[in-house]
C-alpha cells in the first residue's frame, strides 16, 4: 500500500537479540530509548508515546522467564505479557496438533513446554540445541520423520550474533532433515506471517498500523513487511553491510541502532 493508505501507528514490534542486546550487553542507549517515564526530552521516550509495544523474538535457548530476567538485569523495563517468542508459538502449535514432540531444544527452553507430553514422540521440534545436534539424535529425528512425524522448526535462522562472532542457527540442521527426508518443515517463528499476526493478537491493531525494528533483514524486516507492516533495519547485531539489498521491497528504513529507530518513529510516525 502507498503511504497515503497508511493508518496512524499503533504498535511497535521490537526484536531482542542483536537489537536491544547482544548476549549480556545492552545496545548503548537502548534502555533510555524505551523508558516509561517521560523525562526532560519528552519526545525521545517511546514509552510515553501512545503505542503498544511487543518484544518479538526468535529464541530457542531461553524460556520467557529467563529472557525477562536477563532484560530486567540489563535495565530494560519490560513486562512478561509484552514478550512474544517463537517458543510460545511452537507450544501453541503442538497443542493445536495434539502431538508428542521429540524436543531438540536447549534445556533452558524446556520450561516453556511444561505439561506437553514427550514420551513415545510422534513429532520432531527443532530449535537451537548444540548439545543435541549429534549423529545419533539427528538420526532419531530422521527416522521419526520418515515414519510420518511432522517436522516443526521453531525458526530457521541461518546464523545469529554472539560476543565472539557469528554462530550457526537451527536453520542448517532443519534444512539437513528436510533434505534427508524430502519433506518441508512447518516454521513457527519469524519470518512467518502467522508469527507477526499472532504477536499483534489482543492489541486491537492491524498490521498496517505496526512497525517492526530488528537486525535481521530477512526474518525481522522482510517477514514484517510481508505481513503488511513497515520494517526498520538496525545496523547492530548480525547486520552486515548491504543486507538491506537482500529483500524486495527494501526496508522502509535502515537506522544506525535502536535509539535512532525510536527517534525516527517519534518524529515522523507519531
Amino acid at each position: 500500500a502507498g503511504m497515503a493508505a497508511r493508518r496512524a501507528l499503533k504498535a511497535v514490534l521490537v526484536d531482542l537479540s542483536g537489537t536491544l542486546h547482544i548476549e549480556d550487553s545492552a545496545v548503548p542507549g537502548a534502555q533510555e530509548a524505551l523508558k516509561r517515564q517521560a523525562t526532560f526530552f519528552d519526545f525521545l521516550w517511546l514509552r510515553s508515546a501512545p503505542v503498544t509495544i511487543r518484544f518479538v523474538t526468535n529464541t530457542t535457548k531461553e524460556c520467557k522467564r529467563d529472557l525477562l530476567e536477563r532484560l530486567t538485569k540489563l535495565g530494560f523495563d519490560i513486562a512478561e505479557n509484552e514478550i512474544f517468542t517463537s517458543l510460545t508459538a511452537a507450544r501453541n502449535l503442538l497443542e493445536q496438533k495434539q502431538v508428542r514432540p521429540l524436543l531438540l531444544v536447549d534445556d533452558k527452553a524446556l520450561p516453556d513446554f511444561t505439561g506437553i507430553t514427550t514420551d513415545d514422540p510422534n513429532a520432531v521440534v527443532v530449535g537451537l540445541a548444540p548439545e543435541h545436534f549429534h549423529y545419533e539424535m539427528m538420526n532419531r529425528a530422521f527416522r521419526l520423520i520418515l515414519d510420518g512425524a511432522p517436522l516443526i522448526a521453531i525458526h530457521k535462522a541461518r546464523y545469529f550474533k554472539k560476543k565472539d562472532g557469528l554462530a550457526l542457527g537451527p536453520g542448517p540442521f532443519v534444512a539437513g532433515l528436510e533434505y534427508a527426508t524430502d519433506t518441508k518443515a512447518t516454521v513457527v517463528g519469524k519470518p512467518e506471517k502467522t508469527f507477526f499476526l499472532e504477536a499483534l493478537r489482543g492489541t486491537d491493531c492491524a498490521p498496517e498500523e505496526a512497525v517492526m525494528i530488528g537486525d535481521d533483514c530477512r526474518d525481522d524486516v522482510g517477514g514484517a513487511q510481508t505481513a503488511g507492516m513497515r520494517g526498520i533495519l538496525v545496523r547492530t547485531g548480525k547486520y552486515r553491510p548491504a543486507d538491506e539489498n537482500k529483500i524486495n521491497p527494501a526496508p522502509y528504513l535502515t537506522c544506525e541502532n535502536f535509539p535512532a529507530a525510536v527517534e525516527h518513529i517519534l518524529e515522523r510516525l507519531l
